[in-house]
Parts: structure tokens; C-alpha cells; sequence
């Protein structure tokens, strides 16, 4: 069951929206050579905390940190470790929020470049993350009363496609509010037309994931990421969007 929010839940989940977006800005300017993703998860545990939020992602289903840092083959849920951060490495950073009862959540994914831009340039790489934040922008788009998440996913894949990347097919994007996940899934993949009409009340994240070569996933030693089972480099973007009376609102703008 799809649940319709409210106008003063939607300016709630606005607010927390917001607040995620400016952690998600500050984070990013912890990020440099050398830094771990460990520290990173510590960075936004005291960010959360300063803007009087809770952390979404600390031990839900088991998982022991408020960030998921997931690293160039890694899509998602990459548990922040030692790991340090070198020139050239693809950084997904994807952090949820609890504020006033109500979720949001956030993924954004960066080159990670040396201090003086000597990064060699990986133009692949450049082209994956311009390809999957284009994929969002094109998805929410597609995010208005009248079509349907067949809509969503359908717009999303073909651009993918067209780009020469492929979507993840075994995660999606997801319904959100009191609940950090709820109905429906987002698909970033599908035909036009079908599936659930969108309908003004709504709220739910759009996130593509693409990767340069195949598809298909594999767990992470880590026990919590998926990361792509040939080992090519994968990118993640996401936002959550609330649907109002004539048009969307992406709540998670920086």
C-alpha cells in the first residue's frame, strides 16, 4: 500500500530534506587524499547531530554506521572502513536522516581528486557519474501526476542504455516518510505506461544505479555493499521527491 502524505507531512519531510542536503554539501568537504571512509561516517554522525537529527542507516537491518561509502565497483551500502581514499577513486556517498518523525534520504557519487588537480583524467568514469545524474534529473522529470513508475524507470533506462552504461536491475529505489522504506519500489528499468499511476501526496526516492560493464551483483566482503560482479566501476545518485497537486518537489536539494 502506496501511503498519501499530507501537506503539513510533506513540509515536515521538506524540512528534513533540507537539513540532509546541507550534511551532504559539508561532507563532501571532509573528502581528500588519504581520509578514510571511517572518518567520513564520523564527520556525519556529528552533522546529524548538529542539525538535531537522527541517522536512518545506524543499525538498520544490522548496519553499524550512519553513511554508506561505497568505493569505484561498489554500487551501495558500502560500510565505511580504513579504507583511505586515493586520486581517482569513484566515492558514492549515500546518508539517510529521521527529523520530527520523518525520513529522507541522499546519494551522491564524485571523483575523488588530488589537492593540486593533478588526478589523472578518466573520462569513462566523468561520462558514468554525468550519465547517472543525468538519468536522476531525466527520472524526476518523468515524477508528475498522471504517468506512472513504468514512466520512471522506462525514461531512466533508456538514456542508460543510450549512453552505453547499464542499470542496475536488483535495486531500486523506494517509497519514504514515516518509514525509511515504503511502497512503492522505483525501478529504474521498464516499460512506459505501466505500473502504478503517480498520484499528488506521494513521496519517494529515484535513484539511479549504472554501471560501465555488466549488471549483475555480488556482495561485498564487507557483508553490507553490492558491488558489480565484474568489477567495473558503478555510479549512484538519488533524491527524494514529493508529488503535489500539478507538479514535483525534489526535497533533497542542495
Amino acid at each position: 500500500m502506496i501511503h498519501l502524505k499530507t501537506e503539513k507531512e510533506i513540509s515536515i519531510m521538506a524540512e528534513a530534506g533540507r537539513i540532509l542536503a546541507k550534511i551532504i554539501d559539508e561532507l563532501k568537504n571532509n573528502v581528500s587524499l588519504g581520509v578514510t571512509t571511517n572518518e567520513l561516517n564520523r564527520a556525519a554522525q556529528v552533522l546529524i547531530l548538529e542539525y538535531k537529527a537522527e541517522p536512518a542507516f545506524l543499525n538498520y537491518q544490522g548496519f553499524p554506521a550512519a553513511l554508506c561509502a561505497s568505493v569505484n565497483s561498489q554500487i551501495v551500502h558500502g560500510l565505511p572502513s580504513d579504507y583511505q581514499l586515493k586520486s581517482g577513486d569513484l566515492l558514492s556517498l549515500d546518508l539517510g536522516i529521521k527529523y520530527q518523525g520523518f525520513y529522507s534520504d541522499m546519494a551522491i557519487t564524485f571523483l575523488v581528486e588530488s589537492n593540486k588537480g593533478q588526478t589523472p583524467v578518466n573520462f569513462e568514469a566523468l561520462r558514468l557519474i554525468k550519465a547517472a545524474k543525468k538519468a536522476l534529473k531525466l527520472g524526476i522529470k518523468k515524477a508528475r501526476p498522471g504517468n506512472t513508475f513504468g514512466d520512471i524507470g522506462n525514461t531512466i533506462q533508456r538514456f542508460v542504455e543510450h549512453q552505453g552504461f547499464n542499470v542496475i536491475r536488483d535495486l531500486c529505489g523506494h517509497g519514504i516518510g514515516r518509514d525509511l522504506h515504503e511502497e512503492p519500489k522505483v525501478l529504474n528499468y521498464g516499460e512506459r505506461h505501466k505500473r502504478e499511476k503517480i498520484k499528488p501526496g506521494m513521496v519517494f526516492c529515484i535513484e539511479p544505479m549504472i554501471a560501465i560493464g555488466d549488471w549483475h551483483l555480488k556482495k561485498s566482503k564487507d557483508g553490507f555493499g553490492y558491488e558489480t560482479k565484474d568489477g567495473s566501476l558503478s555510479a549512484h545518485f538519488e533524491h527524494t521527491v514529493a508529488i503535489l497537486e500539478n507538479r514535483q518537489k525534489v526535497l533533497t536539494k542542495i
